[in-house]
Parts: structure tokens; C-alpha cells; sequence
């Protein structure tokens, strides 16, 4: 009942508003309305995509098993001296091999965007042995952005 009552305030609230710089109960609905659907586009605007900010965040903590969880079921897995597709268990497996051998200090990202149903990113794997130039695809599967591409270059 409490909840009510402050609902009930907030709604008089806006409506005297409203009606004290001249807006009829008509005029109010629409620019409510307008107010409304500007937020919302705002908001979609400014989304943020959740696959390929968690895999930058996996990537900047060198944490090969958190970003397995964003994998497809095969992966193109380029690491220096080797480049093949692998299972997503594979590849995990490999990705830990390779930020034990190379401590991460941190994950840049250069470029990022969408096209389409994918995503990627362009980056530098700062790590204690060196840096390396980092390319990250993502593609849509089952309404999920899901790794697609790995690759570590030296820089």
C-alpha cells in the first residue's frame, strides 16, 4: 500500500508539472510518449556487447578458462608457430599453455566493431615475454555472440 501511495505522488507530480507550464492531459501523453521513446533508443544506443566486452575482460586478465565460456564449438586458434581449428576444450587447453608462458599484464584493445551478426576486435596482448597483435572474431549462434577466431601475433 505504501508503494501505491508514493506511485500515486510521483504521478501527481509530473502531472502538475505538466499542467502548470499549459499541457493539456492530451499534449501530456504524447510528450511522455516522445520522452519515453527517447530513453529507450538512448539506452539501445548505448548497449553494451556483452560477448565482446567479456572476452576483452578475459582477454585483459589472461583467463583462458573465462573465455572458453564465450567459444564456439570450434575455434580458429592462431598462436605463434601454430594456427589450426580446435575444439572449444582444445583450445582452452592451449590458451592456458600459452598465458602460463606469457604472463598478461594487460589486453589494449585498437579497434572494435560489428558487421552484422559478428564482432571483432583488434588489440595488443601486453605480457611479460612481449607483445602481441590480437585479432578476435565473434559470430551469432542461437542469439548468442559467440568466439569464432583467436589470434596472436608478435608484435
Amino acid at each position: 500500500m505504501l508503494h501505491q501511495v508514493g506511485v500515486n505522488a510521483r504521478c501527481k507530480a509530473v502531472a502538475h508539472f505538466f499542467v502548470r507550464y499549459g499541457c493539456s492531459a492530451g499534449k501530456m501523453k504524447i510528450s511522455l510518449s516522445i520522452l519515453i521513446l527517447v530513453l529507450l533508443v538512448v539506452a539501445a544506443a548505448f548497449a553494451p556487447r556483452k560477448g565482446l566486452d567479456a572476452v576483452i575482460t578475459a582477454l585483459n586478465s589472461g583467463n583462458a578458462a573465462e573465455l572458453g565460456r564465450y567459444m564456439d564449438e570450434q575455434v580458429e586458434l592462431g598462436l605463434p608457430g601454430k594456427t589450426a581449428t580446435y575444439s572449444r576444450m582444445q583450445a582452452v587447453s592451449l590458451l592456458k599453455d600459452f598465458f602460463a608462458q606469457n604472463s598478461v599484464r594487460s589486453f589494449e584493445a585498437k579497434h572494435q566493431g560489428d558487421n552484422g551478426d559478428k564482432q571483432f576486435c583488434i588489440g595488443v596482448l601486453h605480457t611479460r615475454n612481449g607483445a602481441y597483435r590480437t585479432r578476435v572474431l565473434l559470430h551469432s549462434k542461437d542469439g548468442r555472440q559467440l568466439v569464432r577466431l583467436v589470434s596472436f601475433q608478435a608484435d
